[in-house]
């Protein structure tokens, strides 16, 4: 068979006329297109086979909204008066058929809403504002969740600009349709760099759920307020806060939400002491160097790794290494042990923690090293809320997880030219918004923020 007679063919297949009442084995054809084309509340009028522009062949299915779906604003859905005509008929790019591409075509009014003014009606099978149906779209956000946006832009044969439209739109109709703010007790709050020039997000955290509930651009007590903001009376239902030190941060939070227990993230802690133990190391070598000590300055220099890394993943050559700072250098390996004790306390937790904190607090104060007395002052500054983090067990973890998660994002889609493009994405990934893949249900043991 030529390529025009299988064209001929194709066609005489695809071809459907709604006035047409075809039923075969009991099933009506226009019953069939609607499976095909994933759509609802639409009837078809006619399908057909196109050449495109490109010279491909493309199925076009002309349809209409059922008469209840008719002259409805896309806002509100309320049904409104007829305006006008707009800009005539239109196409949303559907799901492929196989390796055919798909097109609905439909009228596209304008009606006036006694709220939003006069706008392009509603239609059942597309969001507002879009090209793509709600199946193409649902897919397209689904694998954008799993995949780069150039790899889902190769596959649905679309773009990498419009892959993310389409993830902002089902983003925002999913934030629509759930409260992402409600019952919650326990909450994380951090901070994260998206580009150079001093960005930064505020990013809230579920601790029960592991899920993004909130995120907005910013680094400063508005941004920390505007959430509470959003969150109005039910911030008297949470309990415990985690964070990092940041004071500011503090301050808006024991104003918004006086009877939440405030714990000091651990990581947080931990890294206080590995910035002073480095600072130790960085200081003891420069004087090495003044001394004309050059080869033991060179030896300590490569000694940071194996200071401050955990004891348990240092490789052989850094366990030799500290051996010999043991031996040489008692101020920076006595640094190091102060490290590792305070490491302990966020093991042990309750009282005993307590106690090794205290111990810690004072060992670093007698010390005599510059460093770790400033992190003795540190520590005990900040003593009230590392014992609620040892009482309460409550730490950064999830929202340091989500901080990977987001740079792996910004990394794989090569940075974001706005962060609400991020924000979509973070949500759509770790906020419990991607949509399930056209014609399956969710399933209810699955999480997104996993």
């Amino acid at each position: 068979m030529g390529v025009d007679a299988t064209r001929r063919a194709l066609s005489t297949l695809l071809t459907y006329r709604g006035k047409r009442r075809d039923r075969r084995h009991g099933v009506r054809a226009s019953m069939v297109w609607k499976l095909l084309l994933g759509v609802e509340h639409t009837v078809i009028e006619s399908v057909d086979l196109e050449v495109g522009p490109d010279g491909c062949e493309q199925v076009v299915a002309r349809v209409r909204p059922t008469k209840r779906r008719q002259l409805r604003c896309p806002r509100c859905r309320t049904a409104c008066r007829r305006v006008d005509d707009g800009e005539g008929r239109r196409r949303w790019r559907g799901l492929d058929l196989g390796t055919v591409q798909v097109y609905l075509e439909a009228a596209a009014p304008r009606v006036g809403c006694a709220r939003h003014g006069v706008i392009v009606a509603a239609v059942p099978w597309a969001r507002h504002a879009s090209w793509f149906t709600r199946a193409f779209e649902d897919q397209a956000a689904w694998l954008a969740a799993h995949t780069s946006r150039s790899t889902v832009a190769e596959v649905l044969r679309s773009s990498w600009r419009a892959i993310t439209g389409i993830v902002t739109r089902v983003v925002a109709e999913a934030r629509g349709g759930i409260d992402r703010l409600a019952g919650l007790t326990r909450i994380g709050i951090d901070e994260i760099s998206y580009r150079k020039g001093q960005r930064y997000l505020i990013i809230v955290t579920d601790h029960d759920t592991g899920r993004v509930v909130w995120a907005r651009p910013g680094r400063d007590q508005a941004t920390i307020a505007a959430f509470f903001d959003d969150l109005g009376a039910r911030a008297a239902a949470v309990t415990h806060v985690s964070c990092d030190g940041a004071e500011w941060m503090h301050d808006v939070i024991t104003e918004r939400a006086p009877q939440a227990v405030i714990c000091l993230d651990a990581f947080h802690v931990v890294a206080w002491a590995t910035k002073a133990i480095d600072a130790v190391r960085r200081r003891i070598t420069g004087d090495l160097r003044r001394q004309g000590r050059g080869q033991d300055a060179a030896a300590l220099k490569g000694s940071r790794w194996a200071l401050l890394k955990n004891p348990q993943d240092l490789t052989g050559t850094q366990r030799t290494t500290l051996a010999s700072v043991k031996k040489t250098n008692d101020p920076l390996y006595r640094a190091y042990l102060m490290k590792e004790q305070l490491r302990e306390v966020f093991a042990l937790k309750g009282p005993e923690g307590r106690r090794l904190l205290s111990g810690v607090i004072s060992w670093a104060s007698h010390s005599r090293i510059p460093e770790m007395v400033a992190l003795a002052r540190t520590l005990r500054h900040f003593s009230d809320l590392i014992q609620n983090t040892l009482d309460h067990g409550l730490s950064n973890a999830r929202s340091e997880a989500t901080n990977t998660h987001i740079r792996l994002l910004t990394r794989v889609a090569y940075g974001f030219h706005t962060p609400e493009a991020l924000i979509a994405m973070v949500e759509l990934t770790r906020g419990g918004l991607c949509p399930p893949l056209p014609g399956r249900a969710a399933r209810p043991s699955s999480r997104s923020a996993a």
